[in-house]
């Protein structure tokens, strides 16, 4: 398959080098938030982002301006289609762990493992598997959870604690890190039954590496364990991203359908008044059922 989606980190001085590139080439120019500029031609898009800075090319002729536009005139290097040469620790046998809803006031907090092989890496690469949190659409999360579940070699696991079992197990660990260790750790036992052989397991940091290697000893998995920030860009992390952030939309369609509230992302203000359609409708008892208690949005509502 062609590649339609890529990212890669860029350097300050290369957001104007690609504004310039894109005007040269007639591109459209539109505004999209946390980005310097986004701009599209026929059906290739090209957004610079703020953060980082890193450029995300889309789209089916995303490959041919990666190769003989971005990597030659701005990245100065050829990095695609040498993945296997950069990253050959990518293409080991391991396990990739990501979560969602962590910072969600409403619904579970989902964690999911997926093991990956040189192949099966690969496949998904060429899939366009990538961190859920660029994928803004439903469909498309929904889409590639198929194809990462059909992927031969791909072993998955996904362990999902729902806000009542939330609430009780956040007053039992009284620490959200701890909480989070317990789910990686139930993730990366159940992937070891499957297979045994997996000497590694790589996540996103989210805690000192002690706090998960002795739930780890409690579920009593031997295994190398790896943290590091942006571990999504790891393509078993992303494709662990992908299958949480899948269940965990779903488990909102599914519960908003069920209460007859649309039940909103995120935290802050802009939940609120969700919150209190839904004890309005259900009564008080309803937001336990529904939502973390211990997010100051609990008490405010």
């Amino acid at each position: 398959m062609s590649l339609n989606s890529y990212t890669s980190p860029i350097q300050d001085a290369d957001v104007e080098k690609i504004r310039a590139i894109l005007k040269d080439g007639n591109f459209d120019f539109s505004d999209k938030p946390y980005a310097y500029f986004s701009a599209k031609k026929g059906k290739l898009n090209v957004t610079v982002y703020e953060k980082g800075p890193k450029v995300l090319v889309q789209g089916k002729e995303a490959e041919d301006f990666v190769r003989f536009t971005l990597e030659p005139l701005v990245l100065g290097e050829a990095k695609l289609g040498y993945e296997e040469v950069n990253e050959p620790e990518m293409f080991e046998p391991h396990f990739g762990i990501d979560e969602s809803g962590k910072g969600d006031f409403f619904g579970p907090l989902v964690i999911a493992g997926a093991y990956t092989d040189a192949k099966s890496t690969r496949a998904l690469m060429d899939a366009g598997v990538m961190d859920s949190k660029r994928i803004t659409s439903a469909a498309k999360i929904a889409k590639l959870s198929a194809i990462i579940r059909k992927t031969s070699g791909v072993k998955y696991d996904v362990v999902s604690i729902g806000p009542e079992s939330y609430n009780k197990m956040y007053a039992s660990f009284k620490n959200l890190n701890r909480l989070l260790a317990w789910g990686h750790s139930k993730v990366i036992a159940n992937l070891s039954e499957q297979v045994p052989d997996c000497s590694r397991a790589l996540s996103d940091q989210f805690a000192r590496k002690e706090v998960l290697e002795k739930e780890l000893a409690r579920h009593g998995v031997s295994i190398t364990l790896q943290q590091r920030t942006k571990g999504e860009s790891d393509v078993a992390v992303a494709a662990a991203s992908i299958l949480a952030r899948e269940r965990f939309v779903t488990w909102m369609d599914q519960s908003s359908a069920k209460s007859g509230v649309k039940i909103p992302l995120g935290a802050g203000p802009h939940v609120l008044d969700a919150a209190r359609e839904l004890m309005a409708a259900h009564g008080d008892d309803i937001l336990p059922k529904v939502a973390k208690m211990h997010f100051k949005t609990a008490k405010e509502v």
